[in-house]
Parts: structure tokens; sequence; C-alpha cells
């Protein structure tokens, strides 16, 4: 019987090293090596037995796969990358592995975000082809108009980018319920801006159909095997 391979990519995902897409980066960058020799082939298969390498230094797949959910406080930056940063999400996450942030809150937002040392979750919650939709509570400066929340569902031109929502309803005094798609960098808040308002509070309560639920801000738990597949689902979240 043929031992069971892997590609490249999917093997350092596994490893903790990097998400699917950052560990094709590894290699492309000429930082990986298999049983000695230096590859640029993502798509290499690992054969067990197989060395690899990430700078010289032996990798091998973690024995536990962890997925937690975070209450990400205002003012705590989710790339660890930032050396600027005064306050890293992850550190409030007490676990003995090193875990990737599943997308971002910028800084002054807030809310649900998710972790992992499992390379194929954190590429199936970020890559846009899965289409897993996020749920927002935004606070505004004045209340928009209802001809504005459907401009944000049409589409909105900043920056040379088209930024939309899938959908946007009013839920209380300058209060706004939206649901977004692909979430680029600071979408809704450069939407709001654009419309001529400031965004006072931004807050993640869902994703996929994961809700954040009770957890206190600044905490942290891991997720049950349902819960993951909840917040993979891209099937519509309710609101």
């Amino acid at each position: 019987m043929q031992a069971e391979t892997m590609r490249l990519v999917k093997y350092l995902s596994g490893t903790g090293t990097a998400s699917r897409r950052g560990a094709g980066e590894l290699v492309l960058a000429g930082r990986v090596a298999v049983n000695g020799e230096v590859t640029r082939n993502p798509g290499l298969q690992i054969a067990p037995g197989d060395r690899v390498t990430l700078d010289g230094k032996p990798l091998a797949p973690e024995p536990r796969r962890y997925y937690v959910m975070l209450n990400k406080p205002r003012g705590y930056t989710c790339s660890a990358a930032d050396r600027h940063a005064e306050q890293l999400a992850v550190d409030l996450i007490d676990l003995p592995v090193r875990l990737f942030s599943a997308g971002r809150l910028d800084r002054d937002s807030e809310g649900l975000i998710l972790f992992s040392n499992d390379g194929d979750f954190v590429e199936r919650l970020t890559h846009p082809r899965h289409a897993v939709r996020k749920r927002y509570i935004v606070t505004t400066d004045r209340e928009l108009a209802p001809g504005e929340l459907e401009k944000m569902c049409s589409g909105i031109e900043d920056e040379g980018e088209s930024l939309r929502a899938i959908s946007a309803r009013k839920s209380g005094e300058r209060r706004y319920t939206l649901v977004l798609g692909e979430g680029r960098k600071r979408e809704i808040r450069r939407m709001i801006a654009r419309l001529g308002a400031k965004t006072l509070r931004l807050k993640r309560v869902a994703v996929g159909r994961l809700s954040l639920g009770t957890l206190p801000v600044g905490r942290w738990r891991e997720l049950t095997p349902e819960e993951c597949a909840q917040a993979l689902s891209s099937a519509s979240i309710s609101e």
C-alpha cells in the first residue's frame, strides 16, 4: 500500500508555522528545504519520513489543533508582525502554541476574532472564494438615511476599490447592523467616511453562523467541532 503524501504547503500549515497562503510565500522565498534540498515548489508532495526544515530548523506537525474565539477589546492589534503594536490580541490567549488570526479587526475595533494553529482552517475563513460572511454592529456620529444604507449595499468607490456590504439595516439610534463578505481593509470605516459620517464604535458579532454570544470583553475560549463548522458556513447568517 502506498504511503499517504500531502502537498508541502499543507504540511507547513499543519505545523502551525503559517497559514496555507503564508506557507506558499515561505516556499517561494527559498526558506524551506526537504531532505536537505531547498525547494520553491509549494505543491511538492511530502511523504512520511521526509525531513522538512524552515531556515534550517526541522518542522513536525503539531500534535493538537486549537480553535479559539476571542472577544477582542479596543486598542489591541491582531497582527503579530506589527513591530509598533503595544498590545497584541494573541497575547490575551494563554495556550502553549503559536496561533494565527483568521482575518483581522483593526486596532480601534472590537469583538469576535478567531485564532488557530490549523492553517487550513485559517485559510478557509479568510480567502474570498469561501464566501464566509461576517456581521458587525456599527455606531456612527449621526443618523444614516435609508438611501445611504442602500448605497453601502450597491457599492461605494474608495481608493480605487469598490466597497460593498451584503446587507445594512438600522438597529437603533445611530446604530446599524452590517453583513460583509470579502471584508477589505477598514472597509466599514471607509464606506461610512465616504458618506460624510464617522464611525464611533465597530464591533464584529458573528463569523459565518458562529456568534460572539456572551463572551466577556478580553476573554477567550476554545471552540467545539460544531462551532468550527458554524464559523466556516457560507450560508446566510441571521441578522
